[in-house]
C-alpha cells in the first residue's frame, strides 16, 4: 500500500459506463474545490478516482455480488485516506452504500461523506455514510472537512446543508436547508486545473450553467430556485481553448435549456466556431425558442440538438408542469429541418393522465417531423422532485428502489407499459440505430401505416425472429449497422408483401441500401459497395419520397455503386 506524507481525501463514484456522457464530473468538482478552497488548499492530497460498470473486473464483481468489496480494495490501494467523498446517483446508490458500510467495518476511523442527487433528495435516508450533503457541495464539503480536521466533529453545529443521518432523523413534515451554492463565477474548472482529463473519456461534459428556468415535475430542478446561474465567459473561453488543444472529439453540453438566453447561446456558438474544429457538440434545448438566426448559428459547427417533447397532449403535460405550443413547435422544427440542423426528440411513457394510445399519438407526431433520433423513456418518480410528492394522488405506482420506474398508472396498466417498452426497443433499433430518418416516412407511406403501428408490428416480429434483441437493455448498439440494415430490409419485404405491393419493393430496398451505405461512409470514412436497380441520382432525389410515383417513372437498370468520402462528406460513383 502506498504511503502518503499528508492526509488524503478520495473523491469517487461509480459510472454506468466509461464515456463522455458518464464521466465523474460531480466528484471532480468536489475534488477541485478541495484543492482550491482556502480552508483545505495545500493541506491534503486529493485524489479523484472512479470505476465503470463496463470495467471487466468490476462487471464480474457486480454479477457475483462482490462489487462493494472490490471497490473497497481499489480505494484503499491508493493509501489510507482520512476522508472518502462519494458521488451518489440512481444507478450506483446501492453499491456505494454497501461500500461505505464495508469501509466502516474494516476502518471505522475513515470518514465517509456522500452527496449527489440521491442524497440531496433525502439526506437522512442513508445511514451508511457518516455525513451527507444536500445540494451543491463545493462550499459545504471543504467547510465540513476543515471543521472535522480541527477536532470539532463532536459538535452538533454542522455547515448548512450537511447532516449526520445516524444522529438526525427527518420527519415527514420536516424541511431541510441545502448547502450554500458556490460562486460559480469564481469557481475553478476541474478541466482547467487538471483534476480530470478529457482524453481519458473520449470527450467531455461541459457545464455552462446551473439551474433551469422551468419546473418540470419529474426533474430534480422542479424544487430548484427557478433561476439559471451562468459560468463566466472567461472560463468558457479557456475551456474551449483546452478542448481544442486536447483535440476533444465530442462535447456534451450541460445546460438543460441552452437556448433560453438567445444572446448568450449565439455568442457561445460563435466562440466554438472560432476556437475549435473537428469536435461534435450535443446540446439540449426548447423548440419554442428556436428562430432562423439561432438555427443558422447551429449550422456553423458540427452539432446536434436534443429537444424534450415528452408528450403532445396538453392535459398530460399540465400534470407535470410543462407546456406545448404545438403550432410554434412545428414551425420551429421546420426551421431546423430547412437549415439542416441535426435534432432529436425525447418522449416519456407512463406520464400521469397518459394512455398507450396517447403515447402512440405522440410517437406519430414526433416522427412526422423527421427527427434524427427519437428516444422513448419510462417515467421515473425520482425522490426529491415535485412528482415524487404528488405521484400517489396522480395515480402512479412505481418501484421504490432505483431507478424508480413507473410500474403502472390508473390509465396506463402494466401490460401497456410493457408494450411501450417494446416500442422503445423497436424505435431504438429500427429508427435510431438503423439511421432511418431520410427514408422512414417515405417507406411507410405506400403501406398506409402509422409509425407507432409499424414499430409495434416490428417489435412483435422481432420477438419471433430475433429473440436475443428483445432482452431488456439489450441495445442495437451491439449490432453493426449492416446487420441492422438486413433486419430492416427483411421486415420491409414482409410488410410490402402483406400489402400486396411487391412491385414497389425494389425501389424501397434501393433507398434503404443507398442511404445506409452513405451513412456508413460518413460515419466511418470507409468505402462501401452497393448493388441497386435504379440510378443513384434518382434514388437520392426528392422524387424517391413518393415510392409509387418513383417506381412508375424511374428507369430500372442494375448499377454497382461505390461510396467514398470527400471534403464535403460522403459521395458516390458508378462502377458499372
Amino acid at each position: 500500500m502506498q504511503s502518503l506524507s499528508v492526509p488524503q481525501i478520495i473523491c469517487t463514484t461509480i459510472l454506468i459506463e466509461k464515456s463522455p456522457q458518464a464521466l465523474p464530473l460531480g466528484a471532480a468538482c468536489i475534488a477541485s474545490a478541495l484543492k482550491h478552497n482556502p480552508l483545505t488548499a495545500g493541506k491534503y492530497q486529493v485524489l479523484l478516482t472512479s470505476v465503470s460498470a463496463e470495467d471487466r473486473d468490476f462487471s464480474d464483481a457486480l454479477h457475483s455480488g462482490n462489487a462493494a468489496q472490490l471497490l473497497v480494495r481499489k480505494l484503499l490501494s491508493y493509501g489510507m485516506p482520512q476522508f472518502i467523498c462519494f458521488s451518489v446517483y440512481v444507478w450506483n446508490r446501492n453499491i456505494l452504500e454497501q461500500t461505505a458500510e464495508e469501509i466502516k467495518k474494516q476502518y471505522p476511523e475513515i470518514i465517509c461523506i456522500a452527496g449527489g442527487p440521491e442524497i440531496t433528495a433525502d439526506p437522512f435516508s442513508s445511514t451508511s455514510f457518516d455525513y451527507t450533503v444536500a445540494g451543491e457541495g463545493e462550499t459545504a464539503v471543504p467547510d465540513l472537512i476543515a471543521q472535522l480536521s480541527a477536532g470539532q466533529n463532536k459538535t452538533e453545529i454542522l455547515p448548512q446543508g450537511v447532516f449526520n443521518p445516524r444522529k438526525e432523523h427527518q420527519t415527514a413534515a420536516s424541511v431541510f436547508a441545502h448547502a450554500l451554492p458556490p460562486d460559480i463565477n469564481n469557481s475553478i474548472s476541474p478541466w482547467l486545473d487538471g483534476t480530470i482529463d478529457p482524453q481519458n473519456y473520449g470527450g467531455v461534459l461541459w457545464e455552462l450553467a446551473r439551474g433551469c428556468p422551468f419546473k418540470c415535475a419529474y426533474c430534480y430542478e422542479s424544487k430548484g430556485a427557478k433561476e439559471v446561474r451562468y459560468f463566466s465567459m472567461e472560463r468558457i473561453e479557456k475551456e474551449l481553448d483546452l478542448f481544442a488543444q486536447k483535440k476533444v472529439p465530442q462535447v456534451f453540453v450541460l445546460d438543460p435549456t441552452y437556448n433560453a438566453d438567445k444572446k448568450r447561446a449565439l455568442k457561445i456558438l460563435h466562440l466554438i466556431s472560432k476556437k475549435i474544429s473537428g469536435t461534435f457538440f450535443y446540446f439540449e434545448g426548447r423548440a419554442e425558442f428556436i428562430d432562423r438566426e439561432l438555427a443558422e448559428a447551429f449550422t456553423e459547427i458540427p452539432c446536434a440538438l436534443q429537444i424534450g417533447l415528452q408528450s403532445i397532449h396538453e392535459e398530460v403535460l399540465e400534470k407535470v408542469h410543462r407546456t406545448l405550443a404545438k403550432k410554434l413547435f412545428i414551425k420551429n422544427i421546420g426551421i431546423l429541418n430547412h437549415t439542416g440542423v441535426i435534432f432529436g426528440f425525447d418522449l416519456i411513457y407512463g406520464l400521469p393522465g397518459d394512455t398507450l394510445s396517447g403515447f402512440c399519438e405522440s410517437i406519430d407526431f414526433a416522427l412526422s417531423l423527421y427527427p434524427n433520433n427519437l428516444e422513448l423513456f419510462c417515467l421515473s418518480v425520482l425522490p426529491g422532485t415535485d412528482l415524487y410528492d404528488t405521484a400517489e394522488g396522480l395515480g402512479l405506482v412505481w418501484d421504490k428502489k432505483p431507478p424508480y420506474h413507473v410500474q403502472h398508472t390508473d390509465r396506463f396498466p402494466s401490460d401497456s407499459m410493457q408494450k411501450a417498452e417494446l416500442l422503445s426497443m423497436a424505435c431504438s433499433l429500427y429508427y435510431n440505430q438503423g439511421r432511418a430518418v431520410p427514408w422512414f416516412n417515405s417507406i411507410l407511406r405506400p403501406i398506409h401505416c402509422k409509425p407507432s403501428v409499424f414499430l409495434a408490428d416490428f417489435a412483435a416480429w422481432i420477438k419471433v425472429n430475433h429473440k436475443d434483441l428483445c432482452t431488456p437493455g439489450m441495445p442495437a448498439l451491439c449490432l453493426p449497422h449492416e446487420q441492422i440494415e438486413e433486419i430492416q430490409l427483411d421486415f420491409i419485404k414482409k410488410k410490402y408483401t402483406e400489402k400486396n405491393i411487391p412491385a414497389l419493393l425494389p425501389a424501397a430496398e434501393d433507398i434503404i441500401k443507398m442511404n445506409g451505405a452513405l451513412s456508413r461512409t460518413q460515419a466511418d470514412g470507409i468505402q462501401q459497395t452497393v448493388y441497386i436497380r435504379f440510378h443513384p441520382d434518382d434514388i437520392m432525389s426528392e422524387y424517391a419520397s413518393d415510392i409509387a410515383f418513383f417506381t412508375k417513372n424511374a428507369e430500372k437498370k442494375r448499377y454497382m455503386i461505390q461510396t467514398f468520402m470527400t471534403a464535403k462528406g460522403a459521395d458516390w460513383k458508378i462502377l458499372r
